[in-house]
Parts: C-alpha cells; structure tokens; sequence
C-alpha cells in the first residue's frame, strides 16, 4: 500500500490507459479523483473503485476549458482535503489525412485538449501543491512526441509540447518539493487502437514488426510506470521523459526491428 492516504486526479481516467493508472493507484491504497468528458466512464471507473472499498470521486469536466478546470480542482479539495498526485492523461487522437487537406479546427482541438488541457491542470493543481510544498506531476506524452508519424502532425507536435512543458515546469517547481515526469507510451492495446484495426484505419503487423520487443504495450505496462514515477522509488527523478514503446523509439536499423523470419546478421547481430 504504498500510496495509503494519498489522492491522484486522473485526467482522462474513464477508460483506456488513464482507467488503468486509476486502478492501479487505487490498488496501492491512493483516493481518486477520475474526471472525464464521458461523465459515464468516469462515473465506471469510480465505482469499480468504490466497489473495491477504494475512495473515489468522478467529476466530468473539459480540460481545455478554463472554468472546468478549475472548478475540478476545488471539488476535488472540496471533497478529500488535498491532492498529492496529477496524471495528466486526457487527449484526443488526430486526423491521419494529409497535412494540405487538415483542417485547422481539427489542429487546434487537439492543441487544446492534449497540450493547453495539460497546462491549465498542471497551473490548478500546482497552485495547491506549492501551498502544500509537496507533489508529483506525471504528464502522458507519446512516442509521437518524440519520433515524427507523417500525417500526425498537430498530435506530434501537441505531445513534443507537453515533453517540453514538463521539463520547463519540472525546473520551476522543484524548489517546493514537487517532481514534475513525462511518460511516452507507444503503440498500447487499448479500446480505441482496437477500434482503430478494426476498421482498418491502422494495420497491426506493420506496427509490430517496427517494434524490437514484437508486440502492442498493455495498458497496465504504462501504468506501472506512471507508479513508479509517483512512488518515493523516484524521489530524486524529474524533468524526464520515460518512454513505455517496447523499443519503437530506440530501432534506427533498416529492416524490421522483430520478425523470427528474418536473418539476425540483418540486424548486424551473430546469424549462428
């Protein structure tokens, strides 16, 4: 129980992966404030917890929207006293369609719920958190942020802002005890890349064979890294970008980085 008598608001925590950080601080005794625009997700989430005697409270709420924002954050005061953890987690995919054919309200609602959502609950939270001279702030990038994915832009650069943020603020908090970390998942099982080879819109085996561990990341496998980054194992860590990618971001080789078919000395590795 290693974050008994704590409390973390989850950003985005009505499904997918921000469900699974959730879940899994729950586990480890934290409360939990779950917001999400899907007021039912969010309402699941906390009930799963509440139902496994956990503390929890759902509060809907658009992050790109000031107003909303904070007035999360005083419910959230309002109901456990105080907020030790922020998972910055909501976000919103991109069209994949030629940069010439965006449109600009499709860039800027990206821009607005993955990198301004970010900064405005980092500014709510970390108004108390300087008042409480303690905090840590785990903020969920991408690979996206860090590699280039053609046709992604406006998420690309929406993630690489929030990489960005993170060391910016990980510098000014730091003198009030507050850790400020980004985790980059990479291509993760969750409902919404399941929905998106179903329909074909992303193929799976291409994806897996650019990735050196051969497989799709679990949500719970970003989550255990969003624990550490919390825990006091990460006492001395901030300003850092962890990438949860299976190696995607590492593999600069030409080939594919996983495929048993595929000869080792392509790889410049021992074909014996």
């Amino acid at each position: 129980m290693r974050f008994n008598g704590k409390v973390a608001l989850i950003t985005g925590g009505g499904k997918g992966i921000g469900r699974s950080i959730a879940m899994a601080l729950a586990a480890e005794g934290a409360g939990l404030v779950i917001n999400d625009l899907d007021s039912d997700a969010a309402e699941g989430t906390a009930l799963r917890i509440a139902s496994g005697g956990g503390r929890s409270l759902a509060v809907t709420a658009d992050v790109s929207i000031e107003a909303g924002v904070e007035s999360m954050v005083q419910k959230a005061l309002e109901h456990f006293g105080r907020i030790d953890f922020l998972v910055n987690n909501a976000g919103v995919p991109d069209t994949i369609v030629p940069t010439v054919d965006q449109k600009t309200a499709d860039w800027q609602r990206v821009m607005d719920v993955d990198l301004r959502g970010t900064y405005l609950c980092s500014r709510a939270v970390g108004r108390h958190m300087v008042r409480q001279r303690s905090g840590k702030i785990v903020n969920i990038a991408s690979m996206a942020g860090v590699v280039s994915l053609p046709m992604r832009n406006a998420y690309s650069s929406a993630k690489a802002g929030v990489i960005v943020f993170t060391k910016s603020l990980a510098s000014e908090w730091a003198k009030y005890n507050i850790t400020v970390n980004t985790v980059s998942p990479g291509y993760i099982m969750t409902s919404m890349v399941a929905g998106l080879i179903q329909k074909r819109r992303i193929a799976e085996e291409p994806i897996v064979r650019r990735i050196p561990m051969g497989r799709l990341g679990q949500p719970d496998e970003v989550a255990q890294a969003v624990l550490f980054l919390l825990s006091s194992a990460a006492s001395y860590i901030t300003g850092v970008n962890l990438p949860v990618d299976g190696g995607y971001g590492a593999f600069g080789s030409y080939g594919d980085a996983y495929n048993p078919r595929t000869n080792a000395s392509n790889m410049g590795g021992d074909s014996k």
